[in-house]
């Protein structure tokens, strides 16, 4: 390889710099990156959904269990694209059986689960080591960047699972409304049969769409790891110092030349004998003067004043005694080392315990024995506020909910606007239910709320022949208020049975 051919600025950099340098590679060829990814992987992805269509999970599995094979490919287009030699599409999807050749089994065996796949990957697929070899370099490589390749894919594990699911969000919320209530979730999501197999490899589709986008960028981080790692260890940039330095001076080598020779050439005439200075003779005598009034300046010497008490019997110029260094008398010297044995230490340690213990019990006595002149004078709250219970909403959807606005026989007065008044009539009956939702369950509606929330708090109520005739209302209330359908003239019987049957017989509260 050429590094003076490099589409980057070849430079040590810290370990999130050169992840950073990865995402930006990554970007730079994404078209590339992705297409080529999706070409290899889905194929596969779709092959193993088909040939495990009962076993979901497990098609799953073995899907994300072949990465590190999908993942050779950007490999091969980045370590390509570095030096300009990016190749097109078809010749990387070509390529890519050729890659599986060395190494493959181990990369999906034991180096699987290893959190440096992705800044090791390069040594085996790239330099082609294998062996003692390849465990020798990687002991160098691992000294620097492990850490931040560990990170990496534990940040790019969590980083998946969030993808995966956004996008099973995002498909929730486009669906349309409708739909949404004639579907059972909990039921789809705890069938075990046929009908809940489409909904699992829908979410295994999710999955896959999510890698296409994000195990380029991944491939990409540990690459630039790889490669910064590299840059340190081989002095990359300094090669391409010198290499530049070199193309400047090859052409100024001519000149470069003819200015040495000039300079060899004598300048004056050559001196004399007579012009050197006259010679000094070095005695014994001069030499050990020197050689002591040397020994004496700093910094081999460093004279310094010390300023001591003493007592009255102690001459000035005794000794120093007993390891005091002149310092201390012998008896005082004594009782300062017993003091600096480890039993006294001990002893130390336990009374500065007890001292900051009796400290803090005492702090926290005050604290306790003037409790209500802090909570006066110290506390920025004010007194408690009683909670204010929420008003009861007087409108939901348009409609009046106030119990004055109702007849008393509501199924009755339903059923003579029937013929006229369809549309009055079903809404009679949607408001009657809200409002005994409201009044008699104290149901905690909000005048936020939809018809799909009003049928949830309804199921909360464990209720099971109110929640049946609450789903029956609303889809009808739904098909007549969006969709301008009325039905049919036997439901409509059927509604205000189910009424009289539910409310005037009551209702379990």
């Amino acid at each position: 390889m050429r590094l003076s051919d490099a589409s980057v600025v070849i430079r040590p950099r810290t370990s999130w710099e050169a992840m950073d340098l990865g995402v930006l590679m990554a970007q730079e060829h994404r078209l590339l990156l992705m297409a080529s990814w999706a070409l290899v992987s889905l194929p596969i992805f779709i092959a193993l959904s088909v040939l495990l269509w009962q076993y979901p999970s497990t098609a799953l599995f073995v899907f994300w269990w072949l990465k590190p094979a999908f993942d050779r490919l950007p490999l091969y287009i980045l370590s390509k694209a570095l030096f300009g030699e990016t190749p097109s599409l078809k010749q990387a999807v070509r390529h890519w059986p050729r890659l599986l050749k060395g190494q493959l089994l181990a990369s999906l065996t034991w180096r699987r689960l290893s959190l440096s796949r992705s800044f090791l990957m390069p040594v085996s697929q790239l330099e082609g080591l294998d062996g003692q070899a390849r465990q020798k370099r990687l002991g160098v490589l691992q000294q620097h960047n492990a850490g931040a390749a560990r990170w990496l894919t534990t940040l790019g594990v969590h980083l998946e699972i969030g993808l995966w699911f956004g996008c099973m969000a995002l498909f929730y919320l486009f669906i349309p409304q409708q739909v949404e209530l004639d579907w059972d979730w909990q039921r789809l999501a705890l069938a075990t049969g046929p009908e809940g197999l489409w909904l699992e490899h829908l979410s295994n589709a999710f999955y896959a769409l999510v890698l296409v986008f994000w195990e380029p960028i991944y491939v990409a981080c540990g690459f630039s790891l790889y490669l910064n790692r590299r840059t340190v260890l081989e002095a990359w940039d300094l090669e391409l110092v010198f290499r530049r330095l070199r193309q400047r001076l090859s052409s100024a080598a001519p000149l470069l030349l003819l200015v040495i020779g000039l300079m060899l050439l004598p300048l004056g005439r050559p001196a004399m004998a007579d012009d050197s200075p006259p010679t000094r003779q070095v005695t014994p005598q001069s030499a050990s003067q020197s050689i002591k009034a040397l020994l004496d300046k700093p910094p081999f010497k460093n004279p310094e004043t010390v300023t001591r008490y003493r007592f009255a019997d102690e001459k000035p110029n005794t000794k120093p005694q007993a390891r005091g260094d002149g310092k201390l008398p012998a008896w005082l010297q004594a009782l300062l080392d017993n003091f600096n044995s480890d039993a006294f230490k001990h002893l130390a340690q336990g009374l500065e315990v007890l001292l900051w213990s009796l400290l803090a019990g005492g702090v926290a006595l005050l604290a306790w024995r003037y409790r209500e002149w802090l909570r006066t004078f110290v506390s920025r709250r004010g007194p408690r506020q009683p909670k204010l219970a929420k008003p009861t909403p007087t409108q939901l959807f348009g409609l009046e909910l106030g119990a004055e606005t109702l007849p008393d026989d509501i199924a009755s007065a339903a059923e003579r606007l029937w013929p006229n008044h369809p549309r009055e009539a079903l809404g009679l009956l949607y408001r009657g239910l809200l409002s005994r939702l409201l009044h008699d369950f104290n149901l905690p509606l909000k005048t936020a709320d939809t018809e799909g929330q009003v049928l949830e708090r309804v199921q909360r109520l464990q209720q099971p022949q109110l929640l049946a005739f609450s789903d029956e209302l609303t889809r009808h209330w739904q098909n007549l208020a969006y969709g301008h359908r009325l039905p049919p003239a036997v439901v409509q019987q059927q509604l205000c049975n189910d009424w009289r049957t539910l409310f005037s017989s009551g209702v379990a509260r």
